[in-house]
């Protein structure tokens, strides 16, 4: 028996039904997508929030944890019922990741540019690489 790719149309309806069941993003929660990266002094977290509201979104550090939450309302009043399909994101969204290494948080800094929210955290000074010099004798 071989197996078959399900027609990518297909698998959208199938989303498109989790979703009028409340298990999706209709009216609940998601989770914008997001990048960690590190250079030599800082570890950058760049996150898609294209249409939220900057003014809605906290981020936190603690423990070496990045935490980004916040809320996005809908703008216009049409009942459930009337839609045909739905993918404008509402509700509440929560991303945490374990950061790589210790940071130092409370020097953070975050800006917004073009839809996507920039964290960069200064490196722990434990946590940047050191050079140890060889004694010849």
């Amino acid at each position: 028996m071989t197996r078959g790719m399900i027609p990518w149309s297909t698998t959208r309806d199938l989303e498109g039904l989790i979703e009028d069941f409340g298990l999706g993003r209709f009216g609940g929660e998601f989770a914008p997508a997001i990048d960690v990266y590190q250079d030599n002094d800082h570890v950058v977290a760049e996150v898609a929030v294209a249409g939220i509201d900057p003014e809605k979104v906290d981020i936190t550090i603690e423990n070496d944890v990045l935490t980004i939450s916040g809320h996005v309302e809908e703008n216009k009043e049409v009942k459930r019922e009337d839609y045909y399909r739905k993918e404008m994101r509402s509700g509440s969204f929560a991303r945490s990741v374990i950061l790589p290494m210790r940071v130092k948080g409370d020097q953070a800094e975050a800006h917004y540019e073009k839809g996507i929210l920039k964290v960069v955290m200064p490196k722990a000074e434990e946590a940047k690489p050191k050079k140890i010099a060889i004694k010849v004798k």
